[in-house]
């Protein structure tokens, strides 16, 4: 088996998240037939793993396997030094249910300030990571990760991308994510960072 991602091929975005799914289409330059496993109707598996290239290579292996379509997919998530790492591979579960990331923000807002913690500027210092799996059906899995550092700020500021986006700011950048025009997070960000690898690795 050839491990390359032949432009036009189908591929199975395996998330629900809409605004996932807009940021890898465009990382991927259009050049792909892609459609999300909620498209598709198929279930969200249970993230089980530990690490995000687990989480990245387990959502992958469902969605292909189900589907029968090569499949890729994103786990990644903010982690915060001030609390040790978190929320860590758990961001998602930090909205709750219903994915409410404005309740996300104030409950990392609200257990910083329970420790007191800053570096050694005052900074709250922060990294995005972005694990990324394609899977074929029932056969083998390719993963990367990539990783951008930055800064907190509160309040959250910007309406634009999605999750923790608007209390970011990544390093040389005076923008949050969630101010930043799409074209240039779509350069900087961690999932740039981690489509940058993967192309490499299966995209001529």
């Amino acid at each position: 088996m050839t491990l390359r991602l032949i432009k036009g091929m189908r591929l199975v975005a395996a998330t629900h998240n809409p605004g996932k799914a807009r940021e890898i289409s465009a990382l991927l330059d259009g050049n792909y037939d892609v459609v999300t496993a909620g498209d598709l109707d198929l279930p969200e598996p249970d993230e089980t793993e530990s690490t995000f290239v687990g989480n990245a290579v387990l959502k992958a292996r469902h969605a292909a396997d189900r589907s029968g379509l090569v499949a890729l997919a994103d786990d990644s998530g903010m982690s915060v030094a001030a609390l040790d790492g978190a929320p860590g591979i758990y961001s998602a579960r930090w909205a709750g249910p219903d994915k409410d990331f404005a309740m996300a923000m104030a409950r990392v807002e609200e257990r910083i300030e329970e420790t007191g913690r800053r570096d050694a500027n005052g900074e709250l210092r922060a990294w995005f990571t972005s694990a990324l799996a394609v899977a074929w059906p029932h056969g083998p899995v390719v993963a990367v990760q990539g990783r951008v550092d930055g800064r907190l700020t509160f309040p959250p500021r910007g309406d634009r991308g999605f999750g923790y986006d608007p209390i970011f700011i990544p390093d040389g950048q005076a923008e949050t994510f969630g101010e930043m025009d799409p074209d240039l997070k779509d350069r900087l960000s961690h999932r740039a960072l981690a489509f940058a690898k993967l192309k490499a690795a299966l995209i001529d």
